[in-house]
């Protein structure tokens, strides 16, 4: 199967940027290569900007003690598996107590390093980061592969609390939908919602395959229409589509 995740509002829209880029910064920074190290560092600088909000920390802190008082309901009900909800306290208060740690803003580090600094502002150029634009740069690249990758590790650390708290809050809300098989008729599939709350619509498709789902939401309706991928443009398929539907919504 092949997910496809669409957020409703602009808070898990931004979860999941972050987990997508703290994600890729992981496998980047473990590979060798000089090539993977820059974007590993490019990856970085795009964390930093999407952490630059200074109530990131404190909505991720109350939205996981609001996960913890919600789960801390279900203890000691026998229709609910405890070790299932032992873990997810667990994991709540490790996420709680990494961002409470973190001190100042995140990322600050970096901000205050001219030499990232001067990197960072060359990357929005086209070709920016040449060696004869940046020698010190072209130098770091090419020197030795243990301490380019401490360096990484170093500035990809300060994003580690928030990073664990996304994905807790993110694993509790994937774990939070209902599936349910679901046709689209002609290429289109509609669903009336009637004031229905989801942050969050997954629609999995059997793969392979050359559809892709478009999703259009309010709390009104829900709208999905499947397309067919070309080189040039997009063409809605006339076939009717088997896939799977779900709505997540923390509570």
């Amino acid at each position: 199967m092949i997910t496809y995740e669409f957020p409703i509002n602009e808070r898990i829209r931004t979860f999941l940027r972050l987990e997508n880029l703290y994600n890729r910064a992981v496998i980047f920074v473990g590979q060798d290569s000089a090539e993977t190290h820059h974007v590993a560092l490019l990856t970085i600088f795009e964390i930093l900007e999407v952490t630059g909000r200074t109530d990131l920390k404190s909505e991720l802190l109350q939205e996981l003690e609001r996960q913890r008082l919600h789960l801390t309901e279900f203890k000691g009900n026998p229709s609910v598996e405890e070790n299932l909800v032992a873990g997810l306290l667990e994991a709540i208060e490790t996420a709680k107590t990494g961002l409470l740690n973190s001190t100042g803003k995140t990322g600050q580090e970096i901000r205050e390093n001219e030499w990232l600094t001067s990197i960072r502002q060359r990357t929005s150029i086209p070709g920016g980061v040449c060696q004869f634009d940046l020698p010190s740069y072209h130098y770091w690249l090419n020197g030795s592969l243990d301490n380019r990758r401490r360096d990484l590790e170093n500035w990809l650390a300060p994003f580690k609390p928030i990073s664990t708290g996304v994905l807790v809050i993110l694993k509790l809300l994937r774990q939070s939908g209902q599936t349910e098989q679901v046709t689209s008729t002609g290429g289109n599939f509609q669903k009336s919602l009637s004031g229905k709350t989801a942050h969050l619509i997954r629609v999995k498709i059997k793969y392979p395959t050359d559809l892709i789902p478009e999703v259009s939401a309010n709390k009104y309706l829900l709208n999905i229409r499947f397309t067919i991928p070309g080189n040039l443009s997009r063409k809605p398929t006339q076939d009717n589509v088997e896939f799977e539907l779900s709505f997540c919504n923390l509570l």
